[in-house]
């Protein structure tokens, strides 16, 4: 394998099987994966890394994929672009298919060079401009910004809120595109989007979005941005006097949220993954999808998985589903799988077609209250998972 470079820091794994050992003559399948282990977008980053190193290590032990072992060699992109085009350069001769970044400004960046290369290429970030228009060798793993969008909007119209104001990060992708998708189709739920209010990553004060908001008829505040924006307007929000309820997306959804933003968080409402709920689901594929990592993850974490192990995990599943399938980790004959493949994970069931590369629906995303720092599903969502 080739070596890295020494401004790039590196992790590589080479994870064995532990149960039944591949012969000496069979090569292993090499899957690099680009990730944030540091900058604004580690929290995230890390806790992919931690879900596909687990899920690779239980692939191994159970025999690997046809007999044969993954090798996964990962990269830190650093939360930044152009470290992940570098990353991807350091991957892409030695890698049979990719794991991509859960920063979508870095997955977005690197999309360019997957289709020059032609390699198979999991994204664990939400971004829907990766797959709209389609890219060929491009997999989302996530539910689209636009998909949360949309659950958001059946969500007010079962709750019967007509105007809602919106607060989204104009420096994110992940956010712009979740406004976007609120901006496409509220008019198909009866809502109306007032006031829209604009922040960017760097911003630390939010007043003024609470003092429109509060001179408004908003029935409610929609927040779509990551990080430390989240949280601090999360806090405002609860000191500000506001009673309308604060709608977090599945940016929110982990204990990295829940424990800086505290009590305040108590009351909001969140979109999330099914998986997070997973306690709450009644017995069947997912629930027993579900059990499976959050029994793997909360024994050697010590806590359960968040949102992001979630899609870590589902996407070595996924992938290993689709290299089972082509008998081989051929980059084409494994793209072919990919686009064909229906699969049930801990994030809900995949279908994936030749024109729909992101593969979840809003089936399968959960809105829940945030109460005693716990994610509760709402009876909007207990309705359908009957």
């Amino acid at each position: 394998m080739r070596r890295t470079g020494p401004l790039l820091l590196a992790l590589t794994l080479a994870l064995t099987a532990c149960g039944n050992e591949t012969s000496d003559g069979d090569d292993p399948i090499r899957v690099g994966q680009i990730v944030s282990l540091t900058g604004n977008y580690s929290p995230l980053g890390t806790e992919n890394q931690k879900s596909v190193a687990l899920a690779v290590d239980k692939i191994n032990a159970a025999g690997g994929i046809g007999g044969r072992r993954i090798e996964l060699s990962v990269r830190d992109d650093k939360s930044l672009p152009d470290q992940a085009v570098l990353a991807f350069n350091e991957l892409k001769d030695d890698s049979d298919a990719i794991i991509g970044s859960p920063f979508s400004n870095s997955a977005l960046a690197t999309i360019p060079l997957v289709d020059r290369e032609e390699i198979p290429y999991v994204s664990l970030t939400p971004a829907d401009e990766q797959v709209n228009p389609i890219h060929p060798y491009v997999f989302v793993v996530p539910a689209l910004s636009g998909t949360y969008a949309e659950a958001a909007l059946q969500y007010f119209q079962s709750a019967k809120l007509t105007k809602v104001a919106v607060a989204y990060d104009t420096k994110s992708s992940y956010a712009v595109a979740g406004f976007k998708g609120l901006q496409a189709k509220a008019g198909q739920y009866g809502v109306t989007l007032a006031p829209v209010e604009e922040f960017q990553t760097t911003a630390t004060e939010f007043s003024a979005i609470f003092t429109h908001v509060r001179s408004s008829d908003a029935q409610a505040l929609m927040l779509w941005g990551t990080g430390a924006p989240a949280v601090a307007i999360t806090k405002g929000y609860a000191a500000s006097g506001l009673t309308i309820p604060l709608v977090l997306t599945g940016s929110q959804a982990s204990k990295l949220f829940l424990d800086p933003a505290g009590p305040a968080a108590d009351g909001a409402v969140i979109a999330s993954s099914v998986g997070v709920v997973g306690e709450h689901l009644p017995a069947g594929p997912l629930k027993t999808a579900v059990d499976e990592l959050t029994s793997s993850f909360t024994t050697k974490y010590g806590y359960p998985p968040p949102q992001f192990a979630q899609d870590g995990w589902s996407g070595v599943h996924l992938l290993a589903a689709a290299i089972e399938k082509a008998g081989g980790p051929d980059r084409k004959k494994v793209r072919d799988a990919l686009e064909g493949l229906t699969l049930t994970t801990a994030n809900g069931t995949y279908t994936y077609s030749a024109t729909d590369h992101s593969g979840l629906t809003t089936d399968f995303i959960a809105i829940n209250t945030i109460e005693g720092g716990k994610f509760t599903p709402t009876g909007f969502t207990k309705g359908r998972f009957k």
